[in-house]
């Protein structure tokens, strides 16, 4: 059966949200096996979602539509950028789930539940169509992780909530407004219809800026990231694992979905400020993170640095940038997550995050050490890891717009390389200065059942990207065909019908489009 013929994203959506009930009038372990089969259930029918997918059919596939109630319509449907989008989301729940079996152990059924919500909630926003739809799925996730930070979090836990709802909140509330004008102009909320309504340039100004008051928080650049340290810091480690892995991409996606189409010459204009805040993000997170002792701080800094390539490269205005930052994006997801994994790993057996705590673990945790210098490395960026696909398309469009821009943001990629080789150094090898950190036992197999599927993801994301970049090449191309017509000059003085480079360059839908009309004439 294919997976058209059914509503498959409105069950996609339904089996974690009748879980999550389930689970808080179930026993702790019953509430467990429940959460774990809801989400291997879901990484299936995510699975056969992406079968089912036709690069080459329609734009919006496995679209639904139903009037719910006033302007509010039950509208899902994905192109290729939303499918790989919830293949991460999809693909990360059941080991976030598997890394809190023991982990936590006070009032598990509601912690399921509210993982299970999450789930939901994730899926809506790369789902939904309707406008008004995408912003309660947008927000609404934020009470989930609201509560796994201030109930199941550290010593600080209460402060890192309050600063994380506080913050994303505050930024959402000038979106909805912007959302309701573009609502009351267009006549409709319509995602697909909106993303072809050319409003006004002088509007378009204040629309960019009120979504980038949400979508700059949620990714988070500088100066509005210093809520995202705290929150890792004090999150259980399934709670870092999915903040990190999808809640900040749903800023990237927002601006992929929304700024860039809808209000391409505010886009444009505003390159200046993307770039300027995304080179202090790389240079000053970067060097941040060098100076940390607690482990989970310093990659919650490296985040901030990662993403700030990211929106260099949403910014570029052209395919090879555009789909850099997409793989980045999910690379991000898959590295981090599995970096907060190898810290909750050593941070169950010691109880602590203090990287001076530790040392020589090559010793006696080899396998460990093993797979946390994988991760260690394909967050560097090692060609044969999804960290170079990514890092290299997006510095690569970014070169063809502005060479500061992208002579700044490589410096991300040294920097990165000195304080993750910096931070394995101090963990895996030196001496053994502390005698319970030298007894420590290696890796079990559940835990290694939870770090070897990202290993092989990052590895085939690295090795063959096409699986990858092959669903949103299309998608991308819309884009660019899109907002092209406001694209600014580069400085990087690059021919543009140059023979020698012709045969490596990415053509949009347009330029195919007019090969194929003057071939034919």
């Amino acid at each position: 059966m294919n997976a058209a013929a059914l509503p498959i994203l409105s069950i996609m959506l339904a089996i974690p949200m009748v879980a999550a009930i389930a689970c808080l009038f179930a026993r702790a372990e019953t509430a467990r096996l429940l959460a774990l089969f809801a989400t291997l259930l879901n990484l299936v029918l995510g699975v056969w979602l992406w079968v089912s997918y036709d690069p080459a059919g329609a734009q919006w596939q496995f679209v639904e539509n139903e009037q719910l109630f006033g302007p509010i319509g039950w509208k899902l449907g994905i192109d290729g950028i939303s499918l790989m989008l919830i293949m991460l989301s999809v693909f990360l729940m059941p080991i976030c789930i598997g890394a809190s079996w023991r982990a936590i152990q006070s009032r598990v059924g509601e912690y399921m539940a509210a993982f299970l919500l999450m789930e939901t909630l994730m899926i809506g926003v790369f789902a939904a169509q309707d406008l008004l739809l995408f912003y309660i799925f947008f927000e609404a996730g934020l009470i989930p992780m609201y509560l796994i930070i201030g109930i199941w979090g550290g010593a600080e836990r209460i402060y890192a909530s309050y600063k994380f709802f506080l913050y994303t909140l505050l930024g959402s509330v000038v979106m909805l407004i912007a959302m309701l004008w573009m609502i009351q102009t267009a006549g409709t909320a319509d995602i697909p219809t909106l993303l072809n309504t050319d409003f006004p340039v002088e509007a378009q100004k204040w629309l960019w800026l009120a979504f980038f008051a949400s979508f700059a928080v949620k990714m988070p650049m500088w100066p509005v990231h210093t809520w995202l340290p705290d929150a890792h810091v004090q999150a259980p480690t399934a709670g870092s694992v999915i903040l990190a892995g999808v809640l900040l991409k749903m800023g990237g996606y927002g601006f992929l979905r929304f700024s860039l189409p809808m209000f391409p010459e505010a886009s444009a204009d505003f390159i200046p400020l993307v770039f300027g805040l995304s080179m202090i993000a790389v240079v000053y997170t970067s060097l941040v993170a060098l100076v940390q002792n607690d482990m989970k701080k310093l990659i919650a800094y490296s985040s901030v640095a990662h993403m700030a390539i990211v929106t260099v490269g949403l910014f570029t205005f052209n395919q090879q940038g555009i789909e850099g930052a997409i793989i980045v994006m999910l690379s991000h997801g898959l590295v981090s997550g599995a970096l907060f994994l190898c810290v909750g790993v050593i941070y169950d057996r010691l109880h602590t995050r203090e990287i001076n705590r530790y040392g020589g673990l090559s010793i006696n945790m080899p396998k460990y050490a093993l797979l946390f210098m994988f991760f260690t490395m394909a967050s560097v960026g090692l060609p044969g890891t999804s960290g170079f696909v990514g890092e290299f398309l997006s510095l690569a469009g970014a070169y063809k717009v502005s060479t500061w821009a992208t002579l700044i943001a490589t410096t991300g990629i040294i920097l990165g390389a000195g304080y993750m080789l910096y931070l394995y150094r101090r963990i895996a090898f030196g001496e053994q200065k502390n005698a319970d950190a030298a007894a420590m036992p290696d890796i079990d197999g559940r835990e290694i059942w939870l770090l070897a599927p990202i290993a092989a993801a990052v590895l085939w994301m690295g090795v063959y990207p096409e699986s990858f970049l092959g669903p949103i090449r299309r998608d991308v191309a819309t884009i660019v065909e899109r907002i092209e017509r406001a694209a600014p000059a580069g400085d990087s003085k690059l021919k543009a019908n140059d023979p020698t480079t012709a045969k490596y360059r990415v053509r949009g839908h347009g330029e195919e489009k007019n090969k194929a009309e003057g071939s034919q004439h």
